[in-house]
């Protein structure tokens, strides 16, 4: 398959370059100048603005699947400005060169939702995911809260009070669809997510992205309306 990735230097987006390329994809990466060597060995890169989708969208041309991963880094409540300026125009950005190139499947990455914090990075995936939703791509959606890796490792602290709310029954759902999830399950269900394209609009919520530490499939979020 020929993937095309934005965000692909990023923390998300290097890994699953290089399970896609070692995979036998051909990848294509959005990066700025000068960022070219960032990307992992296999990856072609189309030199463009992400928030632009004039400066990239004849690249597009030809791709299987368009995977948005071009974001801000390490979102915090205080950075609702730059959620906007960046997560948002990418993201209108990306749906935009898919459309405009007809590409047959479109994986973005959301949060999940709703939540207590976070409502301004919640309202702006949100906000792309109903764009994406309308513009009759097939597409589909990860909505993970918390990914843990490298230089990510803080919210560990949280998992006994996550254990406490997954035993208790007026928190139990929330502690499900609010939970850690690893980087490696985030990549594992990138990947499925590409070469399993979706036949029209599909969700994996917290609970479907962790089905991927075993390998199995997972069972999708149904979304009504």
């Amino acid at each position: 398959m020929t993937v095309f990735v934005t965000g692909g230097t990023g923390y998300l987006g290097r890994p699953l370059i290089e399970q896609l390329t070692t995979r036998g994809h051909q990848v294509k990466a959005l990066v700025r100048p000068g960022s070219e060597k960032r990307l992992p060995a296999g990856a072609t890169p189309v030199l463009g603005d992400a928030l632009n989708a004039e400066t990239f969208t004849r690249h597009v041309k030809g791709a299987d699947t368009l995977v948005q991963l071009a974001g801000t880094p390490k979102p915090a409540p205080w950075k609702g400005p730059e959620f906007h300026r960046v997560d948002r125009a990418s993201a209108y950005a990306s749906i935009a060169a898919a459309k405009a190139q007809g590409v047959p499947h479109f994986v973005y990455v959301s949060v999940a939702h709703p939540a207590p914090v976070m409502k301004s990075y919640i309202a702006v995936r949100t906000g792309c995911e109903n764009l994406l939703r309308t513009s009759g791509l097939r597409a589909t959606v990860l909505r993970p809260w918390y990914v843990l890796g490298p230089g990510h490792w803080w919210p560990y602290a949280l998992i006994p009070f996550y254990a406490l709310g997954a035993m208790l029954p007026f928190t139990r759902e929330g502690a499900a669809r609010l939970g850690l999830v690893r980087r490696e399950e985030m990549v594992r269900a990138l990947v499925w997510a590409v070469e399993s394209p979706a036949p029209g609009w599909r969700v994996l919520d917290v609970p479907a992205i962790r089905a991927f530490q075993s390998g199995s499939r997972p069972a999708t979020t149904p979304v009504s309306g």
